[in-house]
């Protein structure tokens, strides 16, 4: 090769690279950011929070989406992390909890084009940039009323609150129709102890979401009273309890939220079954919908219907519930979603 010939060569490998280095690289679309603002059970409360970021952290695998929490220690941290992910320009704010429901209101009203979906919440009329996840949880609670009045020694059985907020005492209600219906089905007269749905005020609320100890002075009052299973709605006070009902024994709990027997495996020996309500499904559907373009104000409902609520297996205690008590719990069911049998008036 002729020296002239060399020299082009290498005119037009230079004038390549040079090309090469200038020409702009195509950029990865940024990644949709979705946040989530606890409330102050914090992240791994073993209930809704956990449950709700588990969705998120589904989303993450699925989708590619980037997650982030921020958890709130008390109730003025509500605004204060919302806020902080307006500035960080998440795509969605998801707010956990009914105790949000006035700042993510508040935010969503003055931030028009900010998504916001929120769990155990739904605003009437509609607030168009907010996707409201509400569940039918009385569905699967009187389900466990039902199977507890059928396993039940004593003849009572418990339940509380944290608070007396319409998304626990939904619980509470459920629960206590499913023991009347066992009642008014095989002529007994097993009591629930912890809730009147005649008499409301009369309900045994510990008042908080977060102070296991008095989970347990509560769960020792139900216990000292006869009461052998005993459901507490109340977050990770739950727990207090569940420890009470350990060192006691001859009792059981009935966990909310999630399937405690997975979430709290220290009390797998003595947790009868839970009243799930499967927020990591509908966070994750709220997810879906920002990633495809179809996001929209109002409200997802999770019901026994379409598996937003449901009754976790009884697990290692499973012979402790007879084989007709679980055919007719079945059966009940199928009433339920047929209609013929009413879980609220």
């Amino acid at each position: 090769m002729s020296k002239k010939i060399m020299f082009v060569v290498a005119i037009l490998i230079v004038a390549s690279l040079v090309l090469t280095a200038c020409t702009p690289k195509p950029t990865e679309a940024p990644k949709i950011k979705v946040c989530q603002v606890t409330d102050t059970g914090g992240i791994d409360d073993k209930s809704f929070n956990a449950t709700a970021w588990k969705g998120v952290q589904d989303a993450m695998g699925k989708y590619g989406v980037e997650g982030s929490y921020l958890e709130s220690q008390e109730i003025a941290d509500y605004e204060k992390n919302i806020n902080t992910f307006l500035e960080q320009k998440c795509d969605l704010i998801i707010s956990v909890g009914f105790f949000l429901s006035d700042a993510t209101k508040a935010s969503a009203e003055a931030n028009a084009d900010q998504k916001f979906s929120i769990v155990d919440v739904s605003y009437d009329p509609v607030i168009t940039n907010v996707l409201g996840q509400v569940f039918d949880t009385d569905g699967a609670a009187f389900l466990a009323g039902y199977v507890a009045a059928g396993v039940t020694k004593t003849g009572t059985v418990g339940t509380f609150g944290g608070f007396a907020i319409p998304t626990v005492t939904i619980f509470m209600d459920g629960f206590t129709r499913g023991v009347l219906y066992y009642n008014e089905k095989h002529n007994t007269d097993v009591k629930v102890i912890g809730w009147d749905i005649n008499d409301p005020d009369k309900g045994l609320f510990s008042n908080t979401f977060d102070d296991a100890d008095k989970g347990k002075e509560l769960g020792i009052s139900l216990l000292d009273e006869g009461a052998d299973i005993i459901m507490p709605v109340a977050g990770p006070v739950g727990l207090g309890t569940a420890a009470a009902v350990k060192e006691r024994g001859n009792a059981y709990i009935i966990g909310v939220d999630s399937d405690w027997y997975l979430t709290s495996p220290d009390y797998a020996s003595i947790v009868l079954t839970s009243v799930m309500k499967n927020m990591d499904v509908t966070v994750m559907e709220a997810v879906k919908m920002v990633v495809e373009g179809t996001f929209k104000g109002g409200t997802t409902v999770g019901t026994l219907a379409n598996g937003g609520v449901g009754l976790a297996p009884f697990h290692d205690l499973d012979s402790l519930v007879p084989a007709e008590l679980k055919t007719e719990l079945e059966q009940v069911k199928a009433d339920i979603l047929a209609g013929t049998v009413k879980t609220r008036p």
